[in-house]
């Protein structure tokens, strides 16, 4: 009979039940470290190694079954291997204690080939599957109170008599009395296979002629270690390792290992002997060996696809295993909620959902404002971050084990985001799929329903100009200054695989500069991903990374930053970032350039060197490197933090928003104790301010989304006319048209005029306002890299053809009702007509166009409905983040950089860079929002005469 392999549910739900046993096998060790008082995280189990070897021998026999010689395993074939015996508890206890016992082996073929044998003595595992086997784990960890009521919580998950076979298992398993484990066979009890057509089960038998052992010490607490030690002085260590080959599925079954293979059924087959010697070197050398050994991180997956693990608790053990070793070499983190958390957040969350039904969040009193949002917040994070990157399904082989880390990449930021998370390296790097926080909707039949072009003309182009009068042009240059850094969907060169819209009747338009009027518009393709489950592609890759690491100052990735650099230094020519051959300024992003992207890269890049020369004067036998790294990472975090704590709370203008993001960052207020006790109570995580907890990415690997990316489309705050004024005397300089200070004019501006004036000038006047019939005109016909755009046109295709669902879907996704009638979008007749008009189907209503047009809450400078993605994503962009939270450290940013990023913002580093603006600059709020202007004279008097 053929041997096969049932995955329970199908092989997708196998594998995110295993992402679950992962995040509690982690939580397994957590509690046993508690419990043990321990102070770092161990092993899972197999926590105490009794004996470690790493110059061990493998010979397979001369005389190996035809049959069995598969890859490495050839008749008298010798490979080194590495040997680690050990005790099988999760807490490092005494030899003479009851447990079982392990055995793990690596077989090193090659730099290209090792492969990993895990064995126990006892000839089954208690559990059938990896479900059974986790929930035991977590059943029995801790102390006695939690284990009786884990013991009681298994009885009514798999039945008492399960729980009693399991108990039975473990229980016969651990009390056989261990004269030497030299002495003990150990077993696979999990099954393999061995080349294409055979599958086995190994073990570990010891060698006939093994020397006698005494009995078990009942005092010594490493007598096994010392056993093997004397044993060692007088010969060698040998095992033999023998196959059991699979016969039928009931006597030796693939899925189920809490069944024995017995040697009646199939008789072992010696196929080689492990041989350990008496080490060759002295005892400091030994002993480091040793370490080196426990450091190691065995998985049975470690292998080659000939000899791949076979079964369900098998399959299991390669996410679970990476997950346990990662998390005790602190690459991977798990915070356990508390109780009181679990029961009081379930409470408010169930209460909130009434509330909510009645009064909106932000006309809550401003304490039930802020829980309600940390509310949203827990169930967005439920509910709405989905992975689309692609994922590992069955397991597969890996000829050798992950290699080891660079200490470079554990301290400081890569160029393209790889090794921000250490235990999933391309995490969130260059490439990375956009995931989603609302399923994809791809409907092909929809692209070019209504006409974009209708649509844009209709709803989005700007007529009048429509300001934000709590803005200043600052935060439109800002957000712009950070989507570059964020978010790059490449691009196909126009005439590839150009996306083609069809225009009115009677209209024409030019593609490309030089081109010809066509009937059409022709629109540069994104370069997709193949989509999933057949389905077309829906999916899009990250030409940034997803980190917030400064990319569009430092640039995506090494060559393009060596390029940057002068030393430790950004290359700067008197002040001013240099221009390339066509008159743009050179910096890590200068894509859609304009005068006010112009001034953000200039301030930080000043703030860059200015750090070097701090570092510099503070740590004097640093090299460049070291200190070029540093300033990279301190600039980074305080971008990160203006954002977080000025930017947003600048267009979100409420006291809830405020309070709330500052704690982000910062922690409740300390004066505030009952925000404080509120958040202990539901919330223990966002009591503390994220840059002091540990990473989590709310079991979905971290990226941004293509619902993020929509949310932030905000280029109705640009203003398509522009007043320039000296920063001094209040006098007027020049009007400018926003194509004026763009492409390679916004170089010639800022050396014409200063940063000083740039920035004064943008600090006392407004953007425009994020609604409907505000699109800026000079981006109606804008050209980038030769091509011609309607950018309002653009929006809206990318976001259809990007799968992100219509308006009314969007809103049902993020958990808010539906609309049912029109004028529930706008209190506006005439828009309410046009929305009519142009979509005819409420449904239809363009998600872009539907958070324009809908009534954003007071002080709010976008809808409530794009609130929801920043309550989600504003926080996870620093969640995940290693360098924002764990690494967010003295050791790695060094103290005075630590120090810097807390006593510095957006007003110091103007003022930092430019200080004759002091006395323009708000003096309690953000810098974002409308500064002083500086009165002529005359204009003053004028003023005054009018007011009087």
């Amino acid at each position: 009979m053929e041997w096969s392999e049932s995955y329970q549910g199908g092989v997708e739900a196998e594998r995110l039940m295993f992402e679950r046993l992962a995040q509690d096998m982690m939580r397994v060790q957590y509690k046993t470290r508690s419990y043990a008082k321990a102070a770092d995280i161990q092993r899972a189990f197999h926590s105490k190694a009794v004996f470690a070897a790493i110059d061990a021998e493998l010979t397979f026999v001369d005389d190996l079954p035809e049959d069995l010689r598969v890859g490495f395993a050839a008749p008298g074939k010798s490979y080194s291997a590495i040997l680690r015996l050990s005790n099988a508890s999760g807490y490092g206890q005494p030899d003479y204690m009851p447990d079982l016992r392990g055995l793990a082996v690596r077989i090193n073929v090659s730099d290209q080939e090792q492969h990993d044998l895990l064995a126990t003595n006892f000839p089954v595992s208690h559990a059938r599957d990896a479900r059974q086997f986790v929930a035991f784990a977590k059943a029995t960890a801790g102390g006695g109170l939690s284990r009786l009521f884990g013991v009681i919580g298994l009885a009514f998950t798999f039945g008492p008599s399960e729980t009693l076979r399991m108990i039975r298992n473990v229980t016969t398993g651990r009390n056989r009395k261990i004269r030497s484990l030299a002495l003990e066979t150990f077993w696979s009890r999990g099954a393999m296979c061995w080349g294409d057509r055979l599958a086995v089960r190994y073990l570990f038998r010891p060698a006939p002629n093994a020397p006698y052992a005494p009995d078990p010490s009942k005092t010594d607490p490493g007598y096994l270690s010392a056993e093997l030690a004397r044993r060692l002085e007088v010969g060698d260590i040998r095992y033999e390792l023998c196959l059991q080959l699979f016969v039928d599925r009931k006597q030796t079954p693939i899925e189920d290992t809490s069944v024995e293979w017995t040697e009646s059924a199939s008789p072992p087959i010696k196929v080689a002997d492990l041989k350990v010697s008496k080490p060759k070197t002295g005892d400091a050398e030994t002993i480091a060996n040793a370490r080196l050994v426990d450091e190691l991180a065995f998985n049975p997956w470690n292998t080659t696809d000939a000899f791949r693990p076979l079964g369900n608790l098998n399959r299991a053990r390669k996410a679970v295993y990476d997950a346990s070793a990662a998390y005790r070499h602190s690459f991977r983190w798990t915070t356990p909620v508390p109780l009181r958390n679990r029961v009081a957040g379930s409470i408010a969350r169930s209460a909130f959902l009434v509330i909510n039904r009645f009064i909106a969040w932000h006309r809550l009193p401003l304490r039930l404002s802020l829980l309600n949002l940390d509310a949203f917040r827990y169930v967005l994070r439920e509910k709405n971050l989905i992975g689309t990157d692609p994922v590992e399904a069955p397991p597969v082989a890996r000829p050798t084990p992950p290699p080891a880390i660079a200490e470079g990449e554990r301290q400081m930021r890569t160029y393209d985001g790889t090794f921000n998370d250490l235990s999933a390296p391309k995490m969130g790097a260059v490439g990375s799929t956009f995931g989603r926080n609302i399923t994809p909707v791809f409907a092909p039949e929809l692209f070019d329903t209504p006409n974009p072009v209708v649509v844009a003309q209709q709803l989005l182009h700007r007529d009048t100009f429509i300001p934000a009068r709590s803005l200043n042009i600052l935060a439109a240059a800002w957000i712009q200054f950070q989507v570059h850094d964020w978010v790059n969907h490449a691009r196909h060169p126009l005439g590839q695989k150009d996306v083609v819209v069809g225009l009115p009747a009677g209209m024409k338009w030019t593609s490309e500069v030089g081109g010809k009027p066509e009937d059409v518009m022709r629109i540069a393709g994104n370069m997709e991903i193949s989509g999933y489950d057949g389905k077309q592609p829906i999916y899009f890759g990250n030409a940034a990374s997803h980190w917030w690491d400064g990319s569009e100052v430092y640039g995506p990735d090494s060559k393009k930053a060596k390029d940057l650099r002068e030393g430790p230094k950004i290359r700067l020519v008197d002040g001013h970032l240099p221009v390339d051959v066509h008159g743009f300024e050179v910096t890590g992003f200068n894509e859609s350039w304009w005068l006010g992207l112009s001034a953000m890269h200039t301030l930080f890049a000043r703030e860059h060197n200015l750090l070097c020369d701090e570092l510099r004067r503070q740590y004097g036998n640093w090299d460049d490197e070291r200190i070029y790294q540093t300033a990279r990472l301190i600039v980074s975090a305080l971008i990160a933090k203006i954002h977080t704590v000025e930017w947003t709370p600048a267009i979100l203008a409420t006291k809830a928003i405020e309070v709330g993001l500052s704690s982000n960052w910062n922690g409740p207020p300390t004066n505030d104790w009952l925000t404080k006790a509120g958040l202990w109570l539901i919330d223990a995580h966002a009591s503390t301010g994220i840059p002091k907890t540990m990473p989590d990415h709310h079991g979905t690997p971290y990226s941004l989304t293509e619902d993020f990316v929509t949310v932030y489309r905000m280029h109705p705050l640009l203003p398509d006319d522009y007043c320039f004024y000296n920063h001094k005397t209040g006098a007027k300089i020049a009007e400018k048209s926003f194509m004026d200070i763009q492409g390679p004019g916004a170089d010639e501006i800022m050396r014409q005029y200063g940063l000083r004036n740039t920035l004064y000038s943008f600090g006392t006047a407004h953007p425009g306002a994020i609604t409907l019939h505000n699109f800026p005109r000079a981006l109606q016909a804008f050209t980038r890299d030769k091509e011609i755009i309607d950018l309002s046109v653009v929006d809206l295709v990318r976001t259809r053809r990007r799968g992100v669902p219509r308006y009314n879907d969007f809103r049902a996704g993020l958990h808010r009702p539906r609309i049912k009638h029109w004028e529930e979008l706008s209190t506006n007749p005439e828009d309410v007509r046009l929305l009519k008009e142009i979509y005819g189907d409420i449904d239809r209503i363009d998600t872009v166009v539907g958070l324009f047009a809908e009534p954003p809450p007071e002080g709010f400078g976008f809808s409530d409905t794009a609130f929801r993605i920043f309550i989600l994503m504003a926080s996870r962009r620093l969640q995940s983040d290693r360098f924002l939270t764990v690494d967010f450290r003295p050791e790695v940013y060094s103290p005075f950089g630590i120090d810097w990023i807390a006593n510095n913002g957006m007003t110091s580093l103007i003022l930092r860079h430019c200080p004759d603006l002091a006395s323009m600059l708000p003096r309690n709020a953000s810098a974002f929002v409308p500064w002083r202007p500086v009165l002529l004279g005359g204009e003053k008097q004028d003023l005054e005469k009018r007011a009087s």
